[in-house]
């Protein structure tokens, strides 16, 4: 049943990362046709933003490294619709398929293949930054400087990553006026939308709530309301850790955020992090939106079919409570 609730927004748009950040955790390879096939069923379950994939070296992410042969088996997913659009579930729209890259040959390739979004990586932390990038934070900001300005110039969208955003597993909590400072760096090099991580699942709602607030200058916030980010160029990205995940979206909704991450299944996690149990689940996060009145355009019972059949793929069976719950109560 839903129960609508004073003072959140009446559509949330998903940004679906399963294909990108959780395959590539995965131990083992899945097949390009396999990839394919999972970003054309989360399309026809009604997500209509997509990550589908990273143009990293294959070296640092072998799970990705037939990138180039994805993209064009997903070319019929960027169409303006059709009757040979439409696809089995009825979608009749264009998909957003959004790629990360890490470095400017990374732009150079995903250009080639006509990508529109694109998608940088950076961290709130020396610590990680060093570790993810092998570079410091003002580094790697000076390294996705002409890769934002250069994709914006060829027509592109960007969105900038920022990891590390309430916790990291070496310096331990993260100072919000340090993650807030990084964040504007990254926005007023061009990106079009900032997603706030929390990489190892520690946030809790309280943290989320002050640094929304620092980076918007909305309640509680410390920076200039004209000078702040509008918290439509915002998103947040959580991890399920310690079972905050959903709790921590709430909050963000409380404060005017409309765009969430989250994986078909639950899938990814992260390697700094041994307890980490992966992102947060699409199918919970629409159970809770539904039953919030929310709109998001997904078709649950799809979606979650679809994290079942990849669950198969992969050879074990989806974390997420809310796939569990259906597939128990279609038995």
């Amino acid at each position: 049943m839903a129960v609508a609730a004073d003072g959140l927004p009446r559509q949330v748009r998903i940004h679906e990362v399963g294909a990108r950040d959780g395959l590539q955790n995965e131990q083992r390879t899945v097949p390009t046709a396999v990839k394919a096939e999972f970003v054309h069923r989360l399309a026809d379950a009604g997500l209509t933003t997509i990550e589908a994939t990273s143009f990293v070296h294959p070296k640092w992410v072998p799970q990705l490294a037939d990138a180039a042969e994805l993209m064009p088996l997903l070319a019929d997913l960027t169409g303006t619709g059709g009757a040979d659009a439409a696809g089995p579930g009825g979608r009749g729209r264009a998909v957003r398929l959004p790629v990360l890259v890490p470095n400017e040959r990374g732009l150079d390739r995903a250009l080639e293949l006509g990508v529109r979004e694109i998608a940088v990586f950076g961290s709130a932390t020396e610590s990680f930054a060093r570790a993810n990038l092998n570079r410091t934070v003002d580094e790697s900001l000076a390294m996705f400087e002409p890769v934002v300005a250069r994709a914006r110039a060829a027509g592109a969208a960007v969105r900038g990553y920022l990891s590390m955003c309430f916790g990291d597993p070496w310096e331990g909590p993260v100072p919000i006026g340090q993650v807030a400072a990084v964040a504007r760096r990254l926005y007023g090099m061009g990106c079009t939308e900032l997603s706030l991580g929390d990489t190892i699942g520690v946030a809790t709602p309280g943290q989320v709530t002050a640094l929304l607030d620092e980076l918007t200058g909305g309640p509680g916030g410390t920076a200039d309301r004209g000078g702040g980010i509008p918290v439509e160029h915002l998103a947040v990205h959580f991890h399920d850790t310690y079972g905050q995940a959903l709790s921590n979206t709430l909050a963000a909704l409380q404060r005017g955020v409309t765009v969430v991450d989250a994986s078909a299944g639950g899938l990814g996690g992260c390697p700094y992090a041994k307890s980490a149990t992966g992102n947060l689940a699409t199918e919970d996060l629409v159970w809770m939106l539904n039953g919030l009145g929310i709109s998001t355009g997904v078709d649950l019972d799809r979606l979650s079919a679809t994290s079942v059949w990849m669950a198969e793929q992969l050879g074990r069976p989806s974390p997420s409570r809310t796939v569990r719950a259906l597939t128990h109560r279609e038995q």
